[in-house]
């Protein structure tokens, strides 16, 4: 499984993103479907999931303000971002699991909420 994450970019305080990653190759057996971030010295945390019947979970620093969606036909995970804030800088990885077990990672997207 390849995994091509978009979206990111640079956006001021209390703004909205949207990013995407695409699934490719084997994604008949795609499970879940997670976005984790990565702050500069910190270590990857999880920030929302998704399962394949639409279930949902996210980190508490993110409930209320951030959602996560995935369409099936595309292979695709989003994961909408809105009243951002300085805290959410960070690098976003997309995460999926397969009904084997096995995990893939993104390459990563920047988010930087500055003014």
């Amino acid at each position: 499984v390849q995994l091509q994450a978009s979206g990111g970019g640079l956006v001021q305080p209390g703004g909205s993103l949207r990013l995407s990653c695409a699934a490719s190759g084997s994604t008949d057996n795609i499970n879940a479907m997670s976005w984790y971030q990565q702050a500069p010295g910190k270590r990857r945390e999880l920030v929302a999931t998704i399962t394949s019947r639409g279930s949902t979970n996210y980190g508490d620093s993110v409930k209320g303000r951030f959602t996560i969606s995935r369409d099936n036909a595309k292979n695709t995970v989003y994961l909408q971002m809105n009243s951002l804030k300085p805290e959410d800088t960070a690098v976003y990885y997309c995460y999926v699991t397969t009904s084997f077990g096995d995990g893939y990672w993104g390459q990563g997207t920047q988010v930087t909420v500055s003014s």
